[in-house]
């Protein structure tokens, strides 16, 4: 990774023509609803959906080690859409011929370094249902660490630049909240909803 001289600048906004676009593709939808009428939707859809079905995938973490709390890593990265940095937990797309749990392996050791076991996967989930039917699952990873362990490399690819950050799971809502008073600071919704649910169950009494 090369190491970090400036801050990202964004230099020019332009429409995005069909045949330029490598990643994604505007489409409209033609339907009839519930109650008879005609409707047309914008929507925003992927070009690289592969075999499983489903475009990305998230690495819900857990860190542990023998001598410190139950922890998990988020990760920091300028993201041009929002023009901020977002803190989110590590993810990326699924490649054509994986399946959701080999991407989490193969990103969550790219992004950060590590190793993980995958415990659990989940359904697909809608990323954004109102403006695009991009979907993603959640995988939650576990990483057992020892007395003396050093960070690890990561293995980021040419324009990736990824702050690690380990956070006590106990501290995660809190820590959250802070970096969203940040400027130019913005949480991902996934991880602040976990984190979210973690502080009602904790704080509240329905449970």
């Amino acid at each position: 990774m090369t190491h970090k001289t400036q801050e990202p600048i964004i230099t020019n906004i332009s429409d995005l023509t069909p045949e330029e676009a490598k990643w994604i593709t505007l489409k409209k939808i033609e339907y009839t609803d519930q109650v008879g009428k005609a409707r047309t939707w914008e929507t925003a859809a992927r070009k690289t959906r592969g075999k499983a079905g489903v475009d990305a995938v998230a690495m819900g973490n857990v860190l542990l080690h023998p001598s410190r709390p139950a922890s998990t890593m988020v990760v920091i990265q300028y993201r041009p859409p929002l023009d901020s940095y977002t803190v989110e937990w590590p993810a990326g797309l699924i490649d054509a011929e994986e399946t959701a749990e080999e991407a989490a392996v193969r990103e969550f050791k790219e992004e950060t370094g590590y190793d993980c076991r995958v415990l659990s996967v989940s359904p697909p989930q809608a990323a954004d249902p109102g403006l695009s039917s991009a979907n993603m699952q959640l995988a939650m990873v576990e990483v057992n660490l020892s007395e003396g362990d050093e960070e690890p490399e990561q293995r980021l690819e040419d324009g990736e630049h990824i702050q690690r950050i380990v956070v006590p799971l106990t501290e995660l809502y809190d820590r959250l909240v802070d970096y969203s008073k940040q400027e130019r600071m913005i949480v991902a919704a996934k991880l602040f909803h976990f984190a979210a649910g973690m502080h009602f169950a904790q704080t509240q009494k329905y449970l």
